[in-house]
């Protein structure tokens, strides 16, 4: 009978474990650039082709590796830095596995250049699809080359999944990165189609921390250290003043390793809960070093989730550290509650200023204000408004109360001279003798969307518009209503042609990173249809604005390039379809009317209008209701 069970050929097997250590172009930096760090080295160079697709070129000046254990670095679990089961609960290395090579080579063209410092002559290997094609001694320089061509060439399912070139080269930025940042004693250079993207030359923690997050943030950026028995704590944390929408700042590294946690990312965000926005971030650079052996980095297969023993104790600390160093840089108000109630009384020095007398009141007890103005229309004038009244009266006027209602004449002749307003033109005024009340006049639609005529608006605490219908009370939200009307008419506007804009005096410059810059490459021509004129400079990290939309304040610019840049790294924003929507519902919620800005019967009037003739006046492009109705009898159920 013949056996089903066979073992599968390494050829297979690689493949297998290069879809879990190997999953896109940004995989492959990682490795190599991880290996680069375990060998030494001082300086790395990663440059890359078409998002890596096509090429990946690491150089590093580490210690290099002899002829056979060039050979054997490619061979599945083949590693230099475990030798029995002990090892792996005392890691201190980056990669440890011996994958990574083997499952590389698996799933693309392989080139290794390297040399030993002590040797003359290195060693030049060649592998494709796990089979090495060629192994020569050649001149080279001390360290290791490795050149990753057509990545997935025989695995074309996977290489159809890999994304845009610029959606790749921004995970490979991610990776660099957070090597970049463990490591600032190794200068590091990342290269983009011949383009110098990052070139971090090596220094000191502080360095490097600035040199990713601007020199314009350098104030900004707090220190904190502390040490205790279980973790050391050292890094910078962002100002309150640095919030962002966006979530790419923020960075957790323990023993020099990235990590992700949650966990403490709230011990993080507790200390700056009331200080910002609910949907904002500050940036942190975190870094604990704790004993190895009371950590687990083997949880996840590309190790960027980490256990703990401490976790708690971990949690308290940090959360501790960050308060403190609010408290010695004055981020948040401190209160004394020794004072709180306290009461500061000013005092007169006794000596130096000789007695000081109690002020005295002096009262014309004569004095009436009415005497010159009955006096004046006794004699058929009006007094000036700056006229002064006499000094001194007799007693006997004082008591002079004849003729008092002719001071309401002036009154009763000024209502009826006071014109009409437009709202209200060709509504005959109520009569004077009838006590006067605020109407709320009957609204509808007239079947083109306009409200009928006589329709009344009342706008209630600078958010809401209220005005009557056949059914009972309408409210709008004024500023939900602006957007929707914003947003059709915008999308009505593009299918003509770009949009409008307005050219500025002066360009507005917005802070990017060279991951951002990827971003608006894929936009730009969305960008450019609704009535943006920008550009990226050559250091891909300022994007200058020349021109906005004419429904767009210069103001608005920062905060709208934040929105767009979170909203795609939290996967709102889908960079392959419905950008012009997006982009458009994005523009009209900036441009739409604010929250507590008074508006005219007019303004109103037209706004209601307007909201009417949208085809979907209900609610918001994000989907949020802008009316509601008070029914007739929800009213009269309260009486």
């Amino acid at each position: 009978m013949s056996s089903i069970i066979h073992l599968l050929p390494d050829s297979v097997v690689n493949q297998i474990a290069a879809g879990e250590v190997i999953q896109r172009p940004a995989s492959v930096v990682k490795e190599l650039v991880e290996n680069a760090v375990d060998a030494g080295a001082t300086d790395i160079t990663v440059a890359v082709v078409d998002g890596g697709r096509t090429l990946i070129h690491v150089i590093d000046n580490g210690c290099g590796m002899s002829e056979n254990d060039a050979r054997m670095a490619f061979e599945r679990h083949a590693t230099s830095k475990i030798t029995d089961s002990a090892d792996l609960y005392a890691l201190s290395s980056m990669g440890f596995r011996g994958e990574a090579l083997a499952s590389i080579a698996a799933v693309a063209q392989v080139e290794l250049l390297t040399r030993k410092k002590d040797e003359e002559l290195g060693v030049k290997l060649c592998i494709s699809a796990s089979q090495v094609t060629d192994q020569t001694l050649v001149q080279t320089a001390v360290g290791s080359q490795f050149l990753v061509k057509n990545l997935f060439f025989n695995v074309p399912a996977r290489r159809r999944f890999l994304k845009s070139d610029s959606t790749e080269m921004r995970c490979i930025i991610t990776e660099f990165l957070r090597v970049a940042l463990a490591h600032p004693n190794v200068a590091m250079t990342l290269v983009e189609n011949g383009n110098v993207v990052y070139k971090y030359p090596s220094g000191n923690l502080k360095q490097r921390v600035i040199a990713h997050a601007g020199f314009e943030r350098e104030q900004e950026l707090l220190p904190i250290e502390t040490e205790t028995s279980v973790v050391r704590i050292k890094g910078y944390i962002g100002s309150p003043k640095l919030a962002r929408k966006s979530c790419k700042d923020q960075f957790f590294f323990v023993n020099d390793r990235f990590m992700k946690h949650p966990y403490f990312h709230r011990a993080v965000m507790a200390v700056y809960e009331n200080l910002i926005k609910a949907e904002t971030l500050p940036p942190y650079y975190i870094y604990m070093e704790v004993d190895p052996a009371r950590i687990d980095v083997n949880v996840h297969p590309q190790k960027t989730e980490i256990k703990f023993e401490d976790e708690s104790v971990i949690w308290q600390t940090l959360n501790a550290v960050v308060r403190e160093c609010f408290g010695k840089f004055h981020v948040a108000p401190s209160i004394d509650f020794d004072m709180a109630d306290s009461i500061s009384i000013p005092t007169m020095p006794q000596n130096g200023f000789g007695h000081v007398a109690q002020p005295e009141i002096v009262v014309d007890e004569t004095y009436n204000p009415f005497l010159e103005e009955l006096r004046s229309e006794q004699q058929g004038d009006r007094p000036a408004a700056h006229a002064s009244a006499p000094k001194s009266f007799s007693y006997e006027s004082k008591l002079n109360s004849s003729n008092w209602e002719t001071l309401y004449n002036d009154f009763s002749n000024a209502r009826n001279d006071v014109p009409m307003p437009e709202s209200a033109a060709g509504i005959a005024p109520l009569p004077p003798s009838e006590p006067e009340h605020p109407q709320i006049f009957e609204s509808g639609m007239n079947g083109t969307g306009s409200a009928t005529f006589g329709a009344h608006f009342f706008q209630f605490k600078g958010r809401y518009i209220i005005t009557s219908v056949k059914s009972g009370l309408m409210l709008i939200d004024q500023h939900r209503a602006h957007e929707r009307i914003q947003y059709e008419s915008i999308l009505s506007a593009i299918k003509v042609g770009p949009l409008a804009s307005q050219q500025l005096i002066f360009p507005e410059n917005v802070a990017i990173s060279p991951d951002d810059a990827c971003i608006i490459d894929e936009i730009s021509a969305e960008l450019a249809q609704i009535g943006f004129d920008l550009k990226i400079d050559d250091r891909r990290s300022t994007l200058i604005v020349t021109a906005i939309p004419s429904t767009t304040l210069a103001s608005d610019v920062q905060s709208f390039v934040d929105t767009v840049l979170s909203d795609y790294k939290n996967g709102t924003l889908n960079l392959h379809a419905g950008v012009i929507e997006y982009v458009a519902r994005t523009l009209a919620a900036k441009s739409a009317i604010a929250y507590g800005k008074e508006l005219s019967q007019m303004e109103m009037s037209d706004l209601f209008d307007r909201l009417f003739a949208c085809e979907m006046p209900g609610f918001s492009p994000s989907g949020k209701p802008v009316t509601s109705i008070i029914s007739m009898s929800e009213i009269e159920a309260n009486f």
